[in-house]
């Protein structure tokens, strides 16, 4: 079937769809990561967001049952240049195409995707549509009124975030707390893996709730949309702040700086890829991460108090803070390592130090 991406600038970009034209409209952003595919349609940090694929063939591996990020895919579209029809994986179980229309959601292939992200580059992100028909049945659509581009969604937290307590591990000799504003499920897998017990929470949930649970660290997830949308949470975060190391990651990191004082702004068109350079300022050391975020922390706003640790070497904006009296850091990136690289892994053993020395400290001054 012929189909169309059209960005509220009234530019259209043609190609054929696979899969299910419903939930079609969002945000339309670029990942330029050459595999990875499977975790970027599942991961939370996408919801509402039709995302353009750089590299040229996408789905030579397929979709398998492991790798996964959530139990859905939350993206509203997924545009690539080829998309492979016979994958090739002793682990495959189906096509990319196939996999997302079993979850309704349109793929739009054979696309100018070169062209798609220089037009991105250039106006920053746009809202867009994928409609079925020729591009010049869609043009007289557009024309004529008849195609609409649904507004800017507010506040996507609450939808990807877990509606009740869960537990993800329910032993391990350090009990980590994970605020889910729609995390990813290697982060919980990293900290099991390390021999925490993981307790997952609701976005909103109160310090008093989380207190109870009797946590050694807070882990404050990725997930999508404006940060500024999550004011009602800062208050909780500065609280757990003062008696929890806190180890805050994307959202988490744009979260955890608020609630100290810092603002945040809108990229032009963000980053979404896993080649994005990190300089570490104490060492010097050059990290090769995974990134997806459209928000930053502006540099000029952040507080006495906090002390930025990292920043990315193509643009210069914060990707990372430390706080100077509490146990508490956060990063911009994904140190998980899914898609990958693997660079970033051992933040997640600084985290652990952290919940070391409290629960140390706390023996000390029981004796």
């Amino acid at each position: 079937m012929q189909g169309c991406l059209v960005l509220e600038n009234g530019q259209i970009f043609a190609g054929e769809i696979l899969g299910s034209l419903d939930h079609a409209q969002g945000e339309v952003v670029f990942h330029t990561g050459m595999t990875g595919y499977q975790e970027i349609l599942t991961d939370p940090s996408y919801a509402n967001q039709i995302v353009a694929m750089t590299y040229p063939l996408i789905g030579n591996y397929g979709i398998n049952p492991i790798d996964f990020e959530a139990e859905r895919p939350w993206l509203t579209g997924f545009i690539t240049g080829e998309s492979c029809e016979w994958p090739s994986h002793y682990q495959q179980e189906q096509t990319v195409a196939a996999y997302l229309a079993q979850n309704g959601i349109a793929v739009l292939t054979e696309v100018d995707t070169r062209s798609l992200v220089r037009a991105l580059r250039s106006h920053g992100t746009l809202r867009g549509v994928i409609v079925a028909g020729t591009e010049e049945e869609v043009a007289r659509q557009w024309a004529a009124g008849n195609l609409t581009v649904a507004p800017w969604e507010t506040n996507q937290v609450q939808r990807v975030s877990t509606p009740t307590i869960r537990s993800a591990s329910r032993a391990g000799a350090y009990h980590v707390v994970v605020m889910d504003f729609g995390t990813k499920e290697n982060m919980i897998r990293s900290l099991i893996n390390r021999g925490c017990k993981v307790t997952v929470v609701p976005a909103r949930t109160s310090f008093d709730t989380i207190h109870a649970l009797e946590p050694d660290g807070i882990l404050l997830s990725n997930g999508p949309g404006n940060p500024e949308n999550n004011a009602d949470i800062l208050p909780t975060i500065r609280e757990l702040a003062e008696v929890y190391p806190i180890f805050g990651i994307c959202l988490g990191h744009q979260l955890l700086g608020l609630a100290f004082g810092a603002t945040t702004y809108k990229m032009t068109f963000g980053h979404r890829g896993s080649n994005h350079p990190v300089k570490e300022l104490q060492t010097g050391r050059v990290c090769i991460t995974s990134q997806n975020h459209g928000y930053a922390l502006n540099a000029d706003s952040i507080p006495a108090e906090l002390e930025v640790t990292h920043i990315n070497v193509n643009d210069g904006s914060v990707e990372g803070l430390r706080h100077l009296s509490y146990p508490c850091f956060s990063v911009q990136y994904h140190p998980e390592a899914c898609p990958g690289p693997q660079d970033s892994e051992y933040l997640f053993d600084r985290f652990m130090v952290h919940m070391a020395e409290r629960k140390e400290n706390y023996l000390v001054y029981a004796t």
